[in-house]
């Protein structure tokens, strides 16, 4: 391995945002998950969950370029939304699902520096009532136009941008490295990093 691809590998590791996690539960296309996964790797998530107990487990995530940033995240599968939930609920402090509802705040006014998991729901049906109950609250993204709605790849982009903006400017992807140093090493290892 060169040294600047080492030295990439460390810089990645370096700003994985262990505080901060994406669930998609139920989302159809392969294409749209692929994509989030994208712009997941591009912010710093490291934890992807993947919830499918409407529909059927996916075989892969897409075809795309993209969908080569599966490679680079801990993606984790689930068909139960009790056993999916709760292993979240281990890793953040709230949760928050995209959702249209009277309680719903804006997504400007979360604090996104907490430990959080951010919970996006299927194309046409959204986050279901029983994945909801799991949630500490709910957010939407403004909009002015007739449409109420965006893709899920781009809801989650906007979504983690203001992510990125707030715990950039926190200083969470400043100094050293988030991660536990054993998960920070697996990472390494798995990368094809063998000298640390």
């Amino acid at each position: 391995m060169t040294p600047e691809r080492t030295a990439k590998i460390k810089k990645v590791l370096n700003h994985r945002q262990p505080g901060l996690i994406l669930v998609m539960e139920n989302v159809h296309d392969p294409h749209n998950i692929s994509a989030v996964m994208r712009t997941c790797d591009a912010v710093g998530v490291q934890e992807i969950f993947v919830l499918n107990n409407m529909i059927p487990r996916h075989k892969k995530f897409g075809k795309s370029s993209s969908a080569s940033a599966a490679g680079w995240l801990t993606i984790h599968e689930y068909s139960d939304i009790a056993t999916c939930m709760n292993a979240v609920r281990e890793r953040c402090d709230n949760i928050f699902a995209t959702y249209l509802g009277v309680a719903s705040q804006s997504l400007y006014e979360l604090d996104l520096r907490q430990r959080v998991a951010l919970v996006f729901g299927n194309e046409h049906a959204g986050v279901t009532e029983e994945c909801l109950k799991y949630c500490d609250g709910n957010f939407i993204i403004p909009q002015m136009g007739m449409v109420q709605s965006l893709n899920i790849s781009v809801a989650c982009a906007i979504t983690l941008y203001e992510a990125f903006r707030q715990r950039q400017a926190a200083g969470f992807y400043d100094g050293a490295s988030k991660l536990p140093e054993a998960e920070w090493k697996s990472l390494a290892e798995k990368w094809g990093m063998y000298e640390m």
